[in-house]
């Protein structure tokens, strides 16, 4: 976890796993490094949050890798849901819901499924196309944080990879032309 800058209720909370999606940000807002995976990015959040000043909004940018065909480009997402989370398994067990799809926007736009599992082969994307449009680490974490702090929410992805076979190598050569995307896409909000 690195928090680069200082967080302040006029201005958003930029958060991203790795410094190869922030390579191209900049200074102008405070920039949250979590480290891959739900667990690495609910604890840095959840730590900076309960630090003290809350920003107006948190901004999660990020890789994403597309479950359908055709799918490219920057998207910001309107819900989220945990894809390695047995929700059925555990309202049975326990009669109560963990692991709810979480509204993160307004209007018609792409569901992200979050999962601690890097999705790299043609039947997990598959299974997972039925549920979502894409695939990422930290999303639902990163938003179900965000909520529970009262803090507003924006997961905003850039497609990195078809999430099937080859998706390491894929994500590896990508990661620096969605880094520059998701830094344009940021300056075109103002900042």
């Amino acid at each position: 976890m690195r928090l680069m800058g200082t967080i302040s209720a006029d201005r958003p909370l930029v958060v991203v796993a790795v410094r190869e999606e922030a390579a191209y940000l900049g200074d102008r807002l405070p920039v949250l490094l979590t480290g891959i995976g739900k667990v690495n990015s609910a604890a840095a959040l959840a730590t900076v949050l309960a630090r003290g000043a809350h920003p107006s909004e948190v901004l999660n940018l990020g890789t994403a890798g597309a479950l359908r065909p055709g799918w490219e480009g920057t998207h910001t997402v309107t819900q989220v849901i945990q894809h390695d989370l047995d929700s059925p398994a555990l309202f049975e067990l326990t009669g109560r819901t963990y692991g709810a799809p979480l509204v993160v926007g307004k209007g018609e736009g792409p569901i992200l499924a979050t999962g601690d599992l890097f999705v790299s082969s043609a039947a997990a994307r598959d299974r997972l196309a039925e549920h979502a449009d894409l695939v990422d680490m930290e999303g639902y974490a990163v938003a179900s944080v965000a909520h529970r702090a009262g803090v507003p929410v924006r997961l905003v992805k850039h497609v990195s990879d078809e999430a099937g076979d080859g998706a390491v190598h894929t994500w590896r050569e990508a990661v620096d032309d969605c880094a520059r995307h998701l830094a344009d896409w940021l300056h075109g909000q103002g900042w």
